[in-house]
Parts: C-alpha cells; structure tokens; sequence
C-alpha cells in the first residue's frame, strides 16, 4: 500500500476536469489533479523513492513497491521547452516524500497560455487499485491525494 501525497499546494479538481483529453481519460492511468495556487512553488515529491523520469515539466517517482508516480507540472507545458522551469534533482536520484523535486511558476505558465493544472497518475494502475481520491477542495502540498493499494 502507497500513499501518495499532493506535490502542490492548490484546489484538486479530479482527472475528468484536466483539460487534456489524454489526462482526462485516464489513459495514462487513474488518480487526480491539482489546479496550483498561482505563485512561484517547488513541486514535492509524493512518495519516497527513486526518481526514474526526469524532464521540465514532469517528473516520475517510484516507490520501494515499484508503484510509479507521474507529477506533470502544468497541460501542453512541454511546449515551454523548459522555460520557468528549475530541477533540483536529477534523473537516478533517491528522494523523499515532501522533498522538493521542481521550482516553478504556475502563474508564468498561464501567462504563456498554458493550463497550470497538474495531473498526479499513478502508472500502470487500474482504478480500483486507489482508494480515497482528492476529487475536490482545498489540498496542501504534502496533504494525502489517494491511497494506491
């Protein structure tokens, strides 16, 4: 069992409210959004683990029970070519729940015209493996998303 705690201080939305009919359709895999709070923010990690997908924009923890968990940091901000973007870890790299992952700006990020709603998925899941999905209200970063069983 894995919980997986929000990267992002903000409002969760739920996945059918992301505006990205690939992220909305769960096609990547079930779990939930966060529309983030518009200053300069670190993206945190969810679960202890090791970091196995590295990019601007999003990131990919896995945990001790191989349960991979993508953070995607804004809709289409790949487009951004890394613009607004800092990482504070590296691709390998162990990390911790909590600790910070990426510094960003969902506020530039709406600016350049992009959505700053960030999709949480737990890869490789089905829907019925998570329990206790933030679907709406207010989350801090750090608080319980879902619980992945």
């Amino acid at each position: 069992m894995t919980t997986v705690t929000s990267p992002l201080a903000g409002r969760a939305v739920g996945l059918a409210n992301v505006p990205d009919p690939v992220f909305a359709g769960a096609m990547v895999g079930p779990g939930t959004a966060i529309d983030p709070l518009r200053e300069p923010i670190e993206a945190l990690s969810p679960v202890d683990g090791q970091v196995v997908s590295m990019h601007p924009h999003a990131f990919v923890v896995m945990d001790e029970n191989g349960h991979g968990v993508l953070t995607h940091l804004g809709i289409d901000t790949v487009q951004l070519n890394g613009e607004g973007f800092e990482l504070l870890v590296h691709k390998g790299d162990r990390v911790k729940r909590g600790q910070p992952v990426i510094k960003w700006n969902p506020a530039a990020v709406e600016a350049a015209g992009k959505s700053p709603i960030s999709p949480i998925v737990a890869l490789e899941a089905s829907a019925e493996q998570l329990s206790g999905v933030a679907e709406s209200g207010e989350i801090t970063a750090g608080g319980e998303l879902f619980i992945w069983n």
